[in-house]
C-alpha cells in the first residue's frame, strides 16, 4: 500500500481548490451573461393574433407536422364574433332594412318572446321537441338498418347488386323531388315526416359503410383466415372493428341531411316543430323568427357533431395516427 505524504496531501488540497474556484467563476461568468443579455420583447398585439393561424406544435416523433394540425378552436370563436359584429353593424348603419336582416338585439328579445309566450299555438321548446323527435327517430331507425346493409354489400357481392342500384338512383334527388310519392304512399302523418327524413339519412349512411369495409386491409383478412377464424369471426372482429371510423363519419353526415330535410319534411301538414315555424313565419314575413329559428337548428345540429366527435375519440382512438 502507499503511504500519503504530507506533499500529496497539500496538492491534493491545492487541486480541488482550484477546481471549486474554476467553478464558481464559470457561474458568475454565466450570470454575468445572463443578466447582460437584452430582456426578450413581448409579443406585439399584431403578433399574438398572427400567431392564431400559423401551425399548430409538432406532436412527439414527427419532423414536420402533419397538414391540418392543431387546434381551431380560437380562430372559430374569432369568425363568430367577426360575423356577429359585421350583422350588428350593417344593422345599425341600416345598411339593410330591418324587414329583410332586424338586428342581433331584435333576434334575441323574439327568441326569448317565443320561448316564453310562444309562436303558432307552441312554445319554442315544444317546436325542439317535436323536431328532435322527427330527426333522432329517422336517425336511430336509420343506424339499425343502413350500416347493416352497407356491411352486407360490402361483404357480399349479391348484397351489392341487389341494393346499390337503389341507392344510387335515388340518393342524388332532393327529399322535395319524392315528398309527394311519400305523401300518396303514406298520408300526411308522422310516418310520411319521419320516412323522408329517413330516407335522406339512409344513403349517405349505408354508402359510408360499404366504404369502410373496403378500406380494410386484406393481409389482416388473410392473417385471420389463416390463424382458422370462421367468416363471421372475420366480420365481427376485423372488418367491423376497422370499418368503424367510416361508419361513424357516415352517421355525422347522415344526421347533416336529416336537419337539412327536416324544413321539408314539415312542409306536410305539420302542426310544431322548428322547420314549420320558421315557414310560417316566413309567410307573414317575420324575418325575426325566421332567422332565429335556423340558428336554433344550427345549434342543435352543430351540438350533436361535437357529440359525436367525442364518440369518436373515444371508439376509434386510433383514426388518423
Amino acid at each position: 500500500m502507499e503511504s500519503t505524504t504530507p506533499v500529496m496531501t497539500t496538492m491534493r488540497s491545492y487541486e480541488r481548490d482550484a477546481a471549486i474556484k474554476n467553478s464558481k467563476e464559470n457561474v458568475n461568468k454565466s450570470n454575468q451573461k445572463a443578466m447582460s443579455a437584452p430582456p426578450v420583447a413581448k409579443p406585439t398585439l399584431a403578433q399574438r393574433f398572427l400567431s392564431i393561424f400559423a401551425a399548430g406544435p409538432v406532436k412527439p416523433g414527427e419532423s414536420y407536422g402533419a397538414p391540418g394540425q392543431g387546434k381551431s378552436l380560437a380562430i372559430s370563436i374569432a369568425t363568430a364574433l367577426v360575423l356577429i359584429g359585421f350583422w350588428y353593424i350593417a344593422t345599425y348603419l341600416q345598411w339593410v332594412k330591418p324587414l329583410f336582416l332586424p338586428s342581433p338585439g331584435a333576434v334575441v328579445a323574439r327568441f326569448w318572446e317565443v320561448a316564453t309566450e310562444g309562436f303558432a299555438n307552441a312554445t319554442l321548446l315544444e317546436h325542439t321537441g317535436w323536431s328532435m323527435m322527427r330527426v333522432f327517430s329517422a336517425f336511430i331507425l336509420a343506424a339499425l338498418t343502413a350500416i347493416p346493409i352497407g356491411i352486407f354489400m360490402g361483404v357480399n357481392r349479391v348484397a351489392r347488386g341487389l341494393f346499390d342500384p337503389i341507392i344510387e338512383f335515388y340518393r342524388p334527388l332532393p327529399p322535395l323531388a319524392y315528398l309527394p310519392l311519400v305523401i300518396i304512399w303514406l298520408g300526411i302523418g308522422e310516418v310520411s315526416k319521419v320516412v323522408l327524413i329517413y330516407l335522406a339519412i339512409f344513403a349517405p349512411m349505408a354508402l359510408s359503410a360499404r366504404a369502410g369495409v373496403k378500406s380494410v386491409a386484406i393481409e389482416q383478412i388473410h392473417a385471420a383466415f389463416s390463424m382458422g377464424a370462421s367468416r363471421w369471426q372475420v366480420i365481427r372482429h376485423i372488418i367491423l372493428i376497422n370499418a368503424m371510423p367510416e361508419i361513424l363519419t357516415g352517421m355525422r353526415i347522415g344526421i347533416g341531411f336529416g336537419w337539412t330535410t327536416l324544413v321539408a319534411a314539415e312542409m306536410v301538414a305539420a302542426q310544431a316543430g322548428l322547420g314549420f315555424m320558421v315557414l310560417n313565419a316566413a309567410e307573414f314575413l317575420v324575418t325575426d323568427v325566421v332567422i332565429m329559428g335556423i340558428i336554433v337548428i344550427g345549434i342543435i345540429a352543430y351540438l350533436f357533431d361535437m357529440l359525436m366527435r367525442y364518440g369518436e375519440k373515444k371508439l376509434v382512438p386510433w383514426k388518423g395516427r
